[in-house]
């Protein structure tokens, strides 16, 4: 495993980084609990430090799934990060944002109970929300940081502009964007952050799948699956777009005698701006393919091919 150092939160975390959005098993095709459990634990072993969930993901679900994995392990070993302010409308089945001090406050003591624990590493504001003053929001992570309960503020899909203005009240450490060979959006927020301290969490880092190489034609999935709707991978022309991307990424993932999935893991984990790829698990066998990536590297003339590859495609 490789790690980076982060630099507003000064602490040494793994370049792969466990995300647990699937396992709330919400809209994101079939999941087993015990399976997503052993493979936690399997990356856990590989070296694996950090565990990525949130309260909205299967409705605290994925968080007590999160919490049986530190029942079994010396809690030292493994940083937790969470996220507020995103709450399921049952009514609505959408989410609304509530990022106040009083939800806030109520959210912490949830997810602490959730995944049994003391404290919580990484808090994020999960995304921002325009009906609640940004001192308010940073006050309520600012109290918590005094009693113990986090360790290292983040934010979520925040603007520069946004972060700028949270940081008028307290050091924000990380960010969490979406990025990956085909979601390259916010690569210029990435970098601005890392060159003020703020390290990035990098989510979809799969592109929800499709980077495995293990999709080469159009899936059916069902109308309310996350995949269709929160990513624009599985419509065209893009996903023409990444099925020509995926035959330069065959060609140099049997030069190394690897999945194709590991060319992409460490195309943007050898990128300075990502501190770490977050990336789902459903089986020891997918954990163990996933954490092997860190057995070699890509070469310089690899990464630009691929970068020239990804340009020709406006991916």
């Amino acid at each position: 495993m490789r790690y980076k150092k982060f630099k507003n939160a000064e602490i040494e975390v793994s370049q792969l980084a466990v995300g647990t959005w699937a396992i709330g098993g919400q809209n994101y095709g079939k999941v087993d609990k015990n399976e997503a459990i052993y493979a936690i634990r399997k990356m856990i072993e590989k070296g694996v430090n950090l565990i990525d969930t949130a309260p909205c993901y299967g409705n605290g679900t994925s968080e007590k799934i999160v919490g049986e994995v530190l029942k079994e392990i010396p809690r030292e070993q493994a940083l937790i990060s969470t996220k507020f302010g995103l709450i399921p409308d049952i009514y609505t089945h959408g989410y609304k944002k509530d990022t106040s001090y009083k939800n806030a406050m109520r959210e912490i003591q949830s997810s602490l109970m959730n995944l049994e624990t003391d404290y919580i590493d990484f808090y994020f504001v999960h995304w921002p929300d325009v009906n609640t003053p940004i001192d308010e929001t940073m006050a309520a992570l600012e109290e918590m940081k005094r009693k113990g309960y986090i360790r290292y503020v983040g934010v979520s899909n925040f603007t520069a502009e946004q972060i700028k203005e949270a940081e008028q009240y307290i050091q924000i450490d990380v960010q969490q964007p979406l990025y990956s060979m085909v979601d390259r959006g916010f690569e210029d927020l990435m970098s601005w952050g890392y060159d003020r301290g703020i390290d990035s969490m990098t989510y979809g880092s799969m592109g929800a799948g499709i980077l495995s190489g293990k999709i080469r034609s159009m899936p059916s999935f069902e109308k309310n699956d996350l995949r269709l709707n929160f990513y624009d991978i599985y419509k065209e022309p893009k996903f023409s777009k990444i099925m020509e991307l995926l035959k330069v990424m065959d060609s140099i993932a049997d030069g190394h005698n690897v999945p194709v999935g590991q060319v992409a893991l460490n195309w943007s984990t050898q990128k300075e701006y990502v501190g770490t790829a977050l990336v789902g698990v459903r089986s020891i066998e997918h954990a163990d393919e996933n954490c092997k990536t860190f057995d070699w590297k890509l070469t310089e003339e690899e990464m630009k091919i691929l970068d020239s590859k990804i340009e020709e495609c406006a991916l």
